[in-house]
């Protein structure tokens, strides 16, 4: 079975890596898909989001990292995939997700979206804190891989 997980990953953090390790393990094959959305100001380019995870997902064979915009539903009838993941930290994400997923089937009849529970250690990450915690100078070493932290430093002396 081939599945999606989309995200903005900006940046990537360990627990996009927890459930994108985790779908490795239980799918034949996992894409890992960029959004592009021009209207939303992200810290990482979407070439330099998309290089990230290549970066740290060096090894996964199974895996594959992509990029999308618009409607989901059309990229996974592109990728002839009718299977989604999504993660889900806290009940706030729940609601969210679900309703995404709603629209989704409704678009779409024959998509599906399963939800992975976050892994407990990392149920309170985002790349949101993540690049907060980063812009005041945090140490960020045990949200993110080396090479995340060493890019997020350098947008941040480039005056992000």
């Amino acid at each position: 079975m081939i599945v999606i997980y989309p995200g903005s990953f900006d940046p990537v953090t360990y627990g996009h890596l927890d459930i994108i390790d985790r779908c490795s393990k239980k799918f034949d094959k996992v894409i890992v898909s960029v959004l592009d959305n021009k209207s939303k100001r992200n810290m990482f380019t979407t070439e330099e989001r998309v290089e990230l995870l290549k970066k740290v997902l060096e090894g996964h064979d199974n895996v594959e990292v992509d990029t999308f915009s618009g409607l989901l539903v059309d990229y996974a009838e592109k990728k002839h995939c009718t299977t989604m993941i999504r993660g889900l930290r806290a009940v706030s994400d729940f609601e969210y997700e679900m309703q995404m997923a709603l629209v989704n089937k409704k678009l779409v009849n024959d998509i599906e979206t399963f939800f992975m529970v976050a892994s407990g250690k990392y149920a309170y990450l985002s790349s949101s804190i993540v690049k907060e915690v980063a812009m005041f100078g945090g140490n960020v070493s045990c949200f993110v891989p080396e090479i995340v932290e060493k890019a997020l430093k350098e947008k941040i002396k480039e005056g992000y």
